[in-house]
């Protein structure tokens, strides 16, 4: 298991339970605006919209804030922000890429969130490039693991819809693709009448860098203060994990 797997599973964990629900309900309305403002506001269209919907629903976002969202951002309700998407790189605690992808109406403000929170948790900002190159854009499928559903079964769903890989991450089964693949991806999964949690595009490491315990808690603690900002959505790093560490940090 990778460690943006293990990661991404923890945090989806994490961001359930945690007290901080009403920052996340934000930033998943903040998706569905702007996936709305970019691709018209009807699902059936558009299929960004159509994800960030599902994965709102999933988080437990009320109905009526996410038709809310897709009203300002397809222009039928006013009030809705010119948000604009900003993409910081940076190195981590034992030189691990970070990238961090932030949704703002701000770009003064994401730029001081983001810079201060390297700075004070061992980390630096790099120029543009630096270590993009690192990581490509895939299409991630989080399914679900139940009693009547094997890995076999979700790889023969998806196998014909562009599907890479399937990967055993503990509770889920994760379903790489290319990022233009997704949606063939998704659509065949729920062809196949098998339910999941989330299909997004994120930003996986092509190197990772395996890190000790000490490390991997300055890089947490890195990666949590980022994504305390209102103003970031996503922060992908390409360290790797062992198990043992994994458990060790719950």
């Amino acid at each position: 298991m990778s460690g943006h797997s293990k990661w991404a599973t923890t945090k989806h964990k994490k961001a359930l339970v945690d007290a901080k629900r009403g920052k996340m309900f934000a930033k998943l309305i903040k998706n569905v605006e702007v996936a709305a403002r970019t691709g018209g506001g009807d699902p059936a269209g558009n299929p960004t919209l159509y994800d960030a919907i599902q994965k709102a629903k999933k988080s437990s976002v009320p109905n009526d804030n996410i038709e809310r969202a897709v009203r300002r951002g397809s222009g039928a309700e006013a009030g809705g922000a010119q948000y604009e998407n900003i993409t910081y790189e940076g190195y981590g605690p034992g030189g691990v890429a970070v990238l961090v992808q932030c949704l703002t109406d701000n770009r003064n403000r994401a730029a001081s969130d983001v810079r201060v929170a390297f700075t004070r948790n061992g980390g630096s900002m790099a120029d543009a490039g630096s270590v993009s190159y690192l990581f490509s854009r895939k299409g991630v499928v989080i399914v679900p693991k139940s009693a009547s559903l094997g890995e076999d079964d979700v790889l023969m769903a998806v196998l014909d819809a562009g599907a890479e890989e399937v990967n055993d991450i503990g509770e889920s089964y994760e379903v790489v693709s290319e990022a233009t693949d997704l949606v063939p991806v998704r659509t065949a999964l729920q062809q196949a009448g098998i339910d999941y949690e989330s299909a997004e595009t994120p930003f996986l490491p092509s190197v990772e860098i395996p890190i000790d315990e000490e490390t991997a808690r300055k890089v947490f603690r890195l990666i949590d203060v980022l994504e305390e900002s209102d103003e970031v959505q996503n922060v992908y790093a390409n360290y790797s994990v062992s198990d043992e560490i994994m458990e060790k940090l719950g």
